[in-house]
């Protein structure tokens, strides 16, 4: 990808100096995938007969609070590689990106105090938008294709007909992408209907559809909209993502392969979702909210984002990828590239003993952020928490008999304790202690965000405890909250954790730590016998969160480049219960 090129968009195809090119491209979110595994990851896009990658880009992950930017040259770091690979590349910044990603990229601190204002013409939120896409963009306009890179369309927002209808947003959107610099052609993406369609598109901007079958269909809709322009379906959905707590989604691989072939058939060009889902590591995961309003109860996705893919979770091909293989082999210019080897597995299981732990209390007191006080507990948004939890403390004054205790306004998941009692498990839809209490009583509610909804009106709702405390019908006031985020856990920091002896007393929550041998290290998968609900770190790397019991998912993917020989410090963050004597990995 040395030469400088001209990629238009023509009134039937899109043409690359001219000539007539088709886009077979594969989303690739770089940010789900360790950076050393990117090279492979490509190179099994290529061999399944893609020249093109897309990916998104996660505000949130990149700017965890206002004014201060974490790595973004790493987008820049994966375009080169997409270069090296010998792929195109398709870019799709946002700000929203949806993607099961927490909040849909977008960070809480905007969301939070915004609420139904953002993804507007809100003066408040198109201010930190051009900050955001001033620092991120030239990371992409570096390398389009009319400067010897890879990138050949730059998307404006995403899926916005499903959301809203703000047609001076998404205008706005598109001058400022051209005024960062942004030279490649700009396109839409929304799905097959004539509502997403028309709250979606730009004038002058390329409209593309979103759909998993039915393609003649889709197309016939898309072309009542855009009569002249290269037809394109930039989410080919091949699979689906899983929430915790159902079953694993699975699509027939000929049934896939059927409805591929049946896009390319329509002289279209495609964009694979996904080619290779990758893992929420981090604890980056969102949530979704069910029924066809998508407005019902929290559905959180688990940690794999495997999504049936063609390319699993672990890089290998599965029957899906060799279906496509053969679909696309017949678009392909000249024979496809060998299919790369897997990476190195581990080379034997091992098991290691949680020998020590930490109480939950010990590690908010070590790692948590300033206890504040409040006349009403604040939001998760309020006390500057993305991803953890949060412990709030009342008093339900006395004396006083016992009546109903419940919390109002829950998200999503809350233990409580009554005067040093663990009293209940409160959610959303069952919020109220199963036993009455009496005044006065200390209760402490320890809240868990789920994960943040990433797609449909219910975007952009705040976490923690976004009504009150309730006492028979009156709201108790006065509260000390203090957050615990999943970023504060830094090898410095838990350095500073007070460790004993992980048989001590205590209710089986809290930070535990063990180390694990490792000789042969490789890609692994994670397990913890008698586990029940919390997150892993290796050698510091946040695996993402572990829920065996809700399924479907019941072991993490640990690449392999984060074990290293020898001894491997694991933490394991437990919420729930005990987090079991061992950890495994095999």
């Amino acid at each position: 990808m040395s030469e400088f090129s001209q990629f238009v968009v023509g009134d039937e195809d899109f043409l690359l100096d001219g000539r007539p090119v088709r886009l077979l491209s594969g989303a690739l979110h770089y940010f789900r995938v360790h950076e050393e595994q990117w090279e492979h990851r490509l190179g099994m896009l290529a061999a399944m007969g893609l020249n093109c990658v897309e990916t998104y880009v996660p505000w949130n992950r990149y700017e965890p609070e206002p004014g201060r930017c974490g790595d973004v040259a790493e987008l820049g770091r994966f375009l080169d590689a997409v270069a090296r690979a010998g792929l195109w590349a398709v870019v799709r910044p946002g700000p929203y990106i949806c993607a099961e990603w927490e909040n849909g990229g977008l960070p809480h601190w905007l969301t939070g105090p915004l609420g139904r204002r953002v993804r507007t013409r809100d003066p408040e939120f198109l201010a930190p938008v051009e900050r955001w896409f001033r620092r991120l963009l030239p990371q992409v306009v570096a390398r389009q294709v009319d400067r010897g890179g890879p990138v050949l369309m730059v998307q404006v927002e995403n899926e916005y007909g499903s959301y809203g209808s703000d047609a001076r947003y998404l205008e706005w959107l598109a001058e400022l992408l051209r005024e960062c610099g942004v030279s490649v052609p700009l396109f839409t993406s929304d799905g097959p209907e004539d509502h997403m369609l028309t709250g979606g598109s730009v004038p002058g901007v390329l409209a593309t559809a979103n759909f998993g079958s039915g393609a003649r269909e889709a197309f016939a809709t898309l072309r009542r909209h855009r009569p002249t322009g290269p037809l394109m379906c930039m989410e080919f959905w091949c699979g689906w993502f899983d929430h915790w707590g159902t079953e694993h989604a699975v699509r027939d691989a000929a049934d896939a392969a059927a409805a591929l072939r049946e896009v390319l058939e329509c002289g279209a060009s495609v964009n694979v979702y996904m080619a290779h889902g990758g893992s929420n590591f981090g604890g980056w995961a969102g949530a979704n909210r069910s029924g066809e309003l998508h407005d019902g109860r929290l559905l959180p996705t688990v940690t794999s984002y495997d999504y049936d893919a063609p390319v699993d979770e672990w890089g290998r091909p599965t029957e899906k990828f060799h279906r496509f293989r053969e679909v696309l082999a017949a678009y392909a210019e000249g024979p496809l590239p060998e299919v790369p080897e897997p990476p190195a597995r581990l080379a034997a299981p091992v098991r290691a003993e949680l020998a020590e732990r930490a109480s939950l209390d010990a590690v908010l007191g070590a790692l948590g952020g300033a206890e504040t006080e409040w006349g009403a507990p604040p939001s998760f948004e309020e006390l500057g928490v993305d991803r953890g939890l949060v412990r709030y403390r009342f008093c339900v004054p006395g004396p006083r008999q016992p009546y109903p205790l419940g919390v109002t306004g829950l998200r999503d998941r809350a233990r409580v304790w009554v005067d040093g009692v663990f009293a209940g498990v409160l959610t959303e839809e069952d919020a109220v202690l199963p036993a009455p209490v009496a005044g006065p009583a200390v209760v402490d509610v320890w809240v868990e965000s789920l994960g943040r909804v990433n797609y449909g009106p219910r975007l952009a709702e705040p976490k923690g405890i976004t009504g009150g405390l309730l006492h028979e019908r009156q709201y108790v006031h006065g509260v000390r909250a203090r957050g615990l985020r999943l970023d504060a856990f830094t090898a410095e920091a838990v350095g500073r954790v007070p460790f004993g002896e992980a048989g001590g007393r205590g209710d089986g929550r809290g930070l535990y730590r063990a180390w694990v041998e490792v000789a042969g290290a490789g890609d692994a998968s994670l397990r913890l016998p008698g586990g029940t609900r919390g997150f892993v770190w290796v050698n510091g790397f946040c695996l993402g969160r572990y829920w065996p019991a809700a399924g479907p998912q019941e072991a993490l993917f640990v690449p392999g480049p984060v074990l290293r020989e020898g001894a491997n410090e694991v933490w394991v963050l437990e919420l729930e219960g005990c987090a079991g004597g061992a950890v495994e990995l095999s």
